[in-house]
């Protein structure tokens, strides 16, 4: 199941900023992520006059704008969806969900804090608290980042939620030059290849298998 992360904290505490210093050295670290952001007052994604939005003026309960490089849905829902049921519907494809508030949603937050703004934390361990970014110490039982330490809120990210326990199951070798896979990456492989191994007579898909490909 991808893993979901909500940053939170006060008004004017840097959310997105975080989110926005925080996406490239997970990229970097070779995982996809996606992002949701809550708006609790709701939102427009089109502009008046557009194909799309005449679509939906006209009485679409879906609309979907597609190109060779993006797609887009608009739907209309019945009540705010919890970050579980966004990602079972929605999501696919990718290591980690990142949500831009959801503090009182029951998965995993990270709080980011900023002294010269705030007085005192907007969650704590049983909000299921699991780190903060702040430019104070606190000693409240979770790991406190610097608001410039991406890699080691990464690196936390990345053992706490992103690496599995056991070893990974396949390796990619190009030229004798080892690939990094993300996990999402070394799943699909390792499910597409034991999968077909298992149609193979005589083969046990739960062996060691070896694959070399030579050529073009």
């Amino acid at each position: 199941m991808i893993p979901i992360i909500s940053i939170v904290g006060k008004s004017d505490s840097g959310k997105t900023t975080l989110i926005e210093k925080l996406l490239p050295e997970l990229t970097r670290r070779g995982y996809r992520v996606a992002t949701v952001k809550h708006d609790v007052h709701g939102f427009e994604v089109d502009r008046e006059g557009k194909d799309s939005w005449r679509h939906k003026q006209a009485g679409a309960h879906t609309v979907i704008i597609s190109s060779p490089q993006k797609v887009a849905l608009i739907r209309d829902v019945e009540k705010d969806s919890t970050l579980d049921e966004i990602r079972r519907r929605w999501v696919q494809d990718v290591d980690l969900l990142l949500s831009e508030g959801y503090k009182k949603d029951v998965q995993p937050k990270i709080e980011i804090f900023r002294k010269e703004k705030h007085k005192e934390l907007l969650c704590s361990k049983k909000d299921n608290l699991v780190a903060i970014v702040a430019n104070k110490k606190f000693n409240v039982g979770v790991p406190c980042f610097q608001l410039d330490d991406m890699k080691g809120l990464s690196h936390f990210i990345e053992k706490e939620f992103l690496k599995t326990k056991k070893k990974r199951e396949v390796s990619l070798n190009v030229d004798g030059r080892p690939i990094p896979l993300s996990p999402f990456v070394s799943d699909i492989l390792t499910k597409t290849i034991r999968g077909m191994v298992t149609s193979l007579k005589g083969c046990d898909p739960h062996k060691p298998i070896d694959i070399h490909l030579k050529g073009e």
